[in-house]
């Protein structure tokens, strides 16, 4: 983005000299820079500007306070951040290595031992940041850096927030996702705000899980059909892909990756020593991060309905279906036609995740009926606050 690099120059010219763009993603942009104080390379991270318009250089100087306070051998330090031709940025050393999603590029499945090295000192270094109230949020293959002497380190923990503070309007109210959908936890994708360390627990298990297996857990078209499949079923058993993963691993893996959070790990540690120790129970306990509030334990226990119901509903359906639309009940050669009209949702606004991802688990399993066939997810969504009745979209669509 040379217009970028443009416009911070001026403003920069004193204290960094800008080279190139070495990474870019959603929420920001990364460049490599000379720290000309100190004469080292830097990774500048420049917030993308929707993201810099929702924190705002106020709370962007906090959440760096608090990113700046962290240090441990497996947290990529903050050195410096700043507000330069409108823009938010901070740096962080330069990691000469790659990221672990350039290595699961290049080898997709991952030695066992190298696996379980590679989380251990995630797990490490999060429980750091969780004792001092942070949470990373967005733990990721991409956030996960593996420097040349064998070390891991997290990053990008320059937009974390405090954990517990629910004064203050979260991101996803201001109508940005601060997460990756492969590896946020469903209480993250049901825009939870008052999330605590089991949230980066399921996110670490994740990516362990596609260390192991070559793949995330749960992979779907959209956010929402992801969100949907999480809480659909048991979660995929890593030995099923890879059965020399020892049993240990794959209890500890079942624990972190548990739809509801009071069923996982209580805190990293526990997660950590999980990995390390076959021999460690894979329980869980009470989390001893800062309490929630009220306002958050009301929304929490709203969300495990949410997920119960949604499980229920999903098994009964697919019993239903399967009785109906079964090959010997099915009339002549051709496949009945059905349209899955999108659910409305009459609850908080940051659940319509859940009607979207409830309307995509349904379309999946009907879909794959013998007999049915189910009309695409675009011509059905044309029709969310139409106005029409079913049956005048059942003649529009054929159905």
């Amino acid at each position: 983005m040379p217009e970028l690099l443009e416009r911070l120059r001026p403003g920069l010219a004193d204290r960094y000299r800008l080279e190139r763009e070495v990474g870019r993603g959603g929420m920001a942009t990364v460049l490599l820079a000379r720290d000309l104080r100190y004469d080292r390379p830097v990774a500048l991270k420049v917030l993308a500007a929707e993201l810099a318009r929702s924190v705002g250089p106020e709370r962007f100087q906090r959440e760096i306070m608090l990113a700046a306070g962290l240090q441990h051998p497996h947290i990529l330090p903050v050195l410096d951040s700043g507000e330069t031709a409108g823009h938010l940025w901070f740096t962080m050393p330069y990691v000469d290595g790659e990221s672990l999603r350039d290595l699961l590029r290049r080898e997709r499945q991952l030695p066992i031992d190298g696996a379980v090295r590679i989380a251990i000192d995630a797990a490490r270094a999060l429980a750091h940041a969780h004792e001092r109230g942070v949470i990373h949020r967005d733990v990721k293959p991409e956030n996960l850096l593996l420097t040349r002497d064998g070390s891991t380190l997290v990053a990008d923990f320059g937009i974390a927030r405090a954990l517990g503070s629910g004064d203050e309007p979260g991101l996803t109210e201001t109508g940005i996702s601060v997460g990756t959908p492969a590896y946020m936890s469903p209480e993250q994708a049901a825009g939870e705000r008052d999330l605590d360390a089991r949230t980066d627990v399921y996110a670490l298990g994740t990516v362990l899980y596609e260390m192991l297996a070559g793949e995330p857990p749960y992979t779907g078209p959209t956010a929402a059909a992801l969100a949907a499949k999480r809480l659909m079923g048991e979660v995929p058993r890593v030995r099923l892909t890879r059965p020399s993963v020892p049993e240990h691993l794959e209890r500890a893996l079942l624990r972190a990756l548990a739809p509801l959070p009071a069923d996982r790990f209580g805190t990293m540690a526990e997660f950590a020593r999980s990995l390390s120790d076959p021999g460690a129970p894979a329980t869980a306990r009470v989390a001893t991060t800062p309490a929630l509030s009220e306002a958050g334990r009301g929304r929490r226990r709203s969300w495990s309905l949410i997920a119960a119901v949604t499980i229920v509903l999903l098994a009964g359906l697919g019993i239903l279906l399967g009785r109906r639309f079964t090959p010997d009940r099915a009339t002549g050669s051709d496949p009945r036609r059905l349209a899955v009209l999108p659910f409305e949702n009459l609850g908080p606004a940051d659940e319509a995740y859940f009607a979207d991802g409830l309307t995509d688990a349904i379309r999946g399993k009907l879909a794959a009926l013998p007999g049915l066939q189910v009309t695409a997810r675009s011509s059905s969504n044309q029709y969310r606050g139409a106005g029409k009745t079913p049956q005048q979209i059942g003649r529009e669509l054929d159905v």
